[in-house]
């Protein structure tokens, strides 16, 4: 029951066992000084506590005690009205004897009063300091007994049924209603305690005619009633529909309740509405719409303030948002194409003649599905902005997800509903972003996967990545199968190794080696010098650069596979300008090698192959590393000893058992390459890799390791401008190795001009470009005797012919 029906009736608990008492005996004086009521009206044989502060209503009071005590009690019409005067106040009203007044604060008082009789205003005589007004009592008529008589007991009745429907109040109110016996007090009495209006209360007031009075006031308390039954019935119907766990919304479903009663309930708010319109226009594929209705009409049976409100309703706006037959339109004139892809990068030929391969199958051929390539390189060649440049030669939407250090197989999947906080995974969260269903979908770092007790997320991108599956790709969250096959996905890695096998297979590997040095000039003077200009505020007219300095911020300032360090020192050359031109000094600024130095400080980088190998015992290898190829120089030393072998520079296993078996061959064949066998049981040597902070392995550098343990052994120098890469066996043999591009590239980037590699790997520079070749010499080796008369200034001299091993062909 609201607060409003239980207060019903409770003055009856503070009625005096008099309050059927004539109250004619008092003697009422033709003026009276007016007492202003808000919010209620006052009724003989009342007794009412009322507050008072208003200055003029406390000297009203007081004065009044000092008198008679009596007052003529009337009732604002507008109960906003701090100072009311005689138009503001109803003509009747009630006289009252002031029973006590207490004082409840500084300015405050409380005064109760009681109800005599109803009087009418003549007219007023004072406004000031109070109202005081001339007025006469009203006579109460009883025209018809019989029907006051029957107007009672059915008073007395309705009166009973709302106490029963009001279990809150106490026995004794029921027991004070028996005892009233006077109608006219019995219509007062239920009067002034019934839910009515100031304008209803005081219209009972006026009807002097008692039959009338009682009619009015029947007709009230009869419509209370009536309201105290629907809301029991509203409790009772709410009740039966709700659970333990669901009275969190009991205001609402009382409202719900209502609306029925009224015959005025809507199916849906305007919010509901609203999704209801979106599922319509969203172009769901079948499944998708019958999951969003479904799920639709489960909301409509939900309150707002339940938890489950807003899962449904997350999980709506997620079918709705998706672009489930949304594309955009592929641009097909490949000259454009092949403009845009040229502007935004400089080389990677291999890579943009597949895409225009790509669009000019789309051309011929409109439900072509989208590829899916893996571009492979070390960092900071451009396998992400590719992507970009992609998206934009071909005018599809771009999105990049991040699939670096991604251990939780859900992340690709989504999180299935059931779980708080629940979401899709990245994909269908790229393909809302995109708000295409065919975008370039770049999945950036997968050689970087993890994997832990959560699931394998490089497991969940078979399906991703399966031209044959992701038409149908399955999203735990969705639950509904979405399209993937218009997407154009490009996925990018350092390295394919870390790349499980399954995944690997689904994927067009491209390589994208790393830049000669002769590509970052073109690509720093092309690409990044009018970029870092526009970035930094400084006009074309206002810098400039020589070749030499730009060849020597290349060679000397960086070296790597891709340019993302040039492109630091280029941004830092800009920004020492343009504190120039901030200055006030006038330009135009050429940055020459002098002054690129005093901008950038001393050389980085410098050239350390003719003063490593200017000593025997020291040779220069080729290494392959995730971030691209580099070259490495393998020294070997020897001190008296007991013919001992001692390797350093945090090798591997198989690295250190290459330069086991290089060390056998030598002993082998010591006759043939000039070196005194006695030499082996009484010297120690050491064979080290600088950068020792560096974990090392693999087979590749076993030809550089014997060439230089040959030339310490033989005094022999290893000439200052040669590289090699290649496995050996204990007979001699030089083995193929991988990794032969960017060992080449890094060979070439360290200038130098001389290369020894295994002959099986001759079919390998075939992936190199030939302007990447330029400049070098090759020679392919069979054998050690072919690598050493290749590096070596000079062959050594062989001992007599009984010194050489038997078992050595």
């Amino acid at each position: 029951m609201d607060d409003n029906n239980k207060k019903a009736f409770s003055g009856m608990l503070s009625r005096p066992a008099d309050i059927g008492t004539d109250p004619g005996h008092v003697v009422i004086p033709q003026e009276l000084p007016i007492l202003t009521l808000r919010n209620t009206v006052l009724y003989p044989g009342s007794i009412v506590p009322l507050g008072i502060g208003r200055p003029k209503t406390v000297r009203l009071v007081e004065e009044s005690i000092r008198d008679n005590g009596l007052v003529a009690v009337v009732a604002q019409r507008d109960p906003d009205c701090d100072d009311p005067g005689p138009s503001d106040l109803y003509e009747m009203g009630c006289a009252a004897s002031l029973v006590k007044l207490v004082k409840t604060g500084k300015d405050n008082f409380s005064v109760v009063v009681r109800g005599l009789a109803r009087v009418k205003i003549s007219e007023y005589t004072q406004n000031l300091p109070y109202l005081r007004a001339r007025v006469h009592s009203v006579e109460e008529p009883n025209l018809n007994p019989v029907e006051v008589e029957a107007l009672a007991m059915s008073l007395k009745k309705a009166a009973r049924e709302v106490l029963k429907l009001i279990p809150e109040l106490p026995p004794s109110a029921a027991e004070l209603l028996e005892k009233v016996e006077d109608a006219s007090v019995l219509a007062d009495l239920i009067a002034s305690n019934v839910e009515a209006s100031i304008e209803e209360k005081e219209q009972v007031l006026e009807t002097s005619e008692l039959s009338a009075r009682m009619r009015k006031v029947l007709e009230l308390l009869t419509r209370q009633l009536e309201v105290l039954k629907l809301s029991n019935k509203i409790s009772s119907q709410v009740k039966g529909e709700m659970s333990k766990t669901q009275r969190e919304y009991y205001l609402r479903q009382q409202l719900k309740a209502i609306k029925d009663e009224l015959g005025d309930n809507d199916e849906s708010d305007d919010d509901l509405a609203d999704l209801e319109r979106r599922i319509a226009n969203a172009k769901m594929t079948e499944d998708a719409e019958k999951a969003a209705r479904k799920e639709l009409k489960r909301l409509r049976n939900m309150s707002s303030s339940q938890a489950e409100y807003t899962v449904a309703r997350t999980y709506l706006e997620w079918l709705c948002d998706l672009p489930w037959n949304t594309e955009t339109e592929d641009k097909l004139i490949l000259d454009d194409v092949r403009k845009i892809l040229n502007d935004d990068h400089h080389g990677l030929e291999k890579v943009k003649k597949r895409i225009v391969e790509y669009l000019a199958v789309r051309k011929l051929k409109a439900d072509l599905k989208g590829p899916i390539l893996c571009l492979v390189g070390p960092p900071g060649v451009g396998k992400t902005s590719l992507g970009q440049s992609i998206a934009k030669a071909m005018g599809r939407k771009f999105v990049r997800v991040a699939m670096g250090g991604v251990r939780d197989e859900a992340e690709i999947r989504g999180h299935r509903r059931t779980y708080v906080g629940a979401l899709p995974g990245r994909v269908v969260q790229g393909m809302k972003k995109a708000g295409a269903k065919n975008p370039v979908f770049v999945l950036d770092e997968v050689d970087k996967l993890a994997n832990d007790f959560r699931g394998d997320p490089a497991a969940a991108l078979l399906e991703v990545l399966d031209p044959e599956q992701n038409h149908t790709f399955g999203d735990h969250y969705l639950d509904v199968p979405f399209d993937l096959s218009k997407s154009f996905f490009i996925a990018t890695a350092n390295q394919l190794d870390t790349i499980p096998a399954p995944l690997r297979d689904r994927m067009e590997v491209i390589d994208i080696p790393g830049y000669t040095r002769e590509e970052k000039i073109a690509i720093a003077m092309t690409h990044m010098l009018p970029k870092q200009l526009d970035n930094h505020g400084i006009k074309p007219e206002q810098f400039s650069i020589t070749p030499a300095a730009l060849e020597k911020l290349v060679a000397s300032y960086t070296r790597e596979a891709g340019v993302r360090n040039l492109n630091r020192e280029v941004a830092a050359v800009c920004r020492s300008i343009a504190v120039e031109i901030a200055d006030g000094k006038m330009g135009p600024f050429v940055v020459d090698e002098k002054k690129l130095e005093e901008i950038l400080g001393p050389e980085k980088f410098i050239s350390e192959m003719a003063e490593r190998t200017e000593l025997a015992g020291v040779c220069t290898g080729l290494a392959w590393t995730a971030v691209g190829g580099d070259i490495l120089f393998i020294e070997a030393n020897r001190m008296r000893g007991k013919g001992s072998l001692q390797l350093t520079g945090q090798l591997g296993d198989v690295m250190k058992e290459s330069a086991q078996a290089a060390m056998s061959y030598i002993r082998s064949a010591a006759a043939r390459l000039g070196i005194d066998d006695s030499l082996f049981g009484s010297w120690d040597i050491h064979l080290h890799v600088p950068a020792g902070g560096i974990p090392k392995d693999g087979p590749s550098a076993g030809v550089t390791m014997l060439t230089a343990l040959v030339s310490l052994l033989t005094g022999i120098r290893v000439r200052n401008d040669i590289a090699m890469t290649g496995e050996i066996t204990l007979r001699g043999n030089v083995l193929p190795v991988g990794g032969i591009k960017e060992k080449v590239l890094a060979a070439k980037r360290a200038g130098v001009t001389k290369i020894i590699l295994p002959e099986r790997n001759k079919k390998d520079l075939a992936d190199i470009p030939a302007k990447n070749l330029e400049g070098l010499e090759f020679t392919f080796a069979h054998r050690m005797d072919e690598v050493l008369k290749a590096a070596l200034e000079r062959m050594p001299t062989p001992l007599p012919e009984k010194a050489i091993a038997p078992a050595v062909n």
